[in-house]
């Protein structure tokens, strides 16, 4: 177990750290900025790279949504699912910190800018309502939940997992940024917003509930279209 929480720990770091700072540092750099497009394949490739690294340690999670879909779908022990959740939360922390003492290198750096946090309403890139916001993270967290469970199940084809875990992660992000950028992740959602402050903290308990939400559907939906044995 020791080992297990260490990888989602340090996976988490590196979705954090990685996804929000492709759009914290790169995203609007001056005539080479990466924009929508690159920041979702970041996040995409965050994750791809993990599954490969520490898939078969801990599952490669990375996300408390992830965790408490798979038990909700009976591929993930109840009774770990707490460590697994405290251990992302502690991993997305410290990406959010370390980006933030990176990012505050730069003249003219503000935290109040955003810092990559997810928002609705004013706090919205594009100033969505919050039913809006909260439809489209239950949604983007389902469908996730839904991949996630099918591509690792006994019955797919092997290997291909973690590609298409987070090819569906980039697609997710390409839709619902302009939305709520994107969450699908209380832990990622939860660092950056210990920075931002303000809206982005006030408006976290959205980004807790709507992922959950969504994660428990997906997780009992795919479970009740497909059981198997994982």
């Amino acid at each position: 177990m020791v080992k297990k929480i260490a990888a989602e720990a340090i996976g988490t770091f590196w979705l954090t750290f990685a996804g929000c700072g492709s759009a914290v540092i790169a995203a609007g750099f001056p005539n080479v900025g990466i924009g929508l497009l690159g920041v979702s394949l970041a996040f995409g490739l965050s994750v791809v790279t993990m599954a490969y690294a520490i898939g078969h340690i801990s599952g490669c999670h990375l996300n408390p949504a992830v965790t408490v879909g798979l038990a909700a779908g009976g591929r993930f022990p109840a009774g770990e699912v707490l460590p697994y959740v405290i251990a992302q939360v502690v991993g997305a922390i410290i990406g959010a910190a370390v980006l933030y003492v990176i990012a505050s290198g730069a003249s003219g750096f503000d935290v109040s800018a955003g810092f990559a946090s997810n928002g609705y309403a004013e706090h919205s890139p594009g100033h969505y309502s919050l039913l809006a916001c909260f439809i489209m993270e239950v949604v983007m967290t389902m469908i996730f939940l839904f991949v996630i469970m099918g591509s690792t199940s006994d019955k797919a084809p092997a290997g291909f997992a973690p590609l298409a875990i987070g090819l569906a992660l980039v697609l997710i992000h390409l839709v619902s940024i302009p939305v709520t950028n994107t969450s699908v992740n209380p832990a990622r959602s939860t660092g950056p917003a210990l920075f931002a402050g303000g809206l982005a903290l006030t408006q976290l308990w959205m980004f807790w509930v709507a992922p959950l939400i969504g994660g428990v559907l997906g997780g009992v939906i795919y479970r009740g279209l497909c059981p198997d044995k994982k």
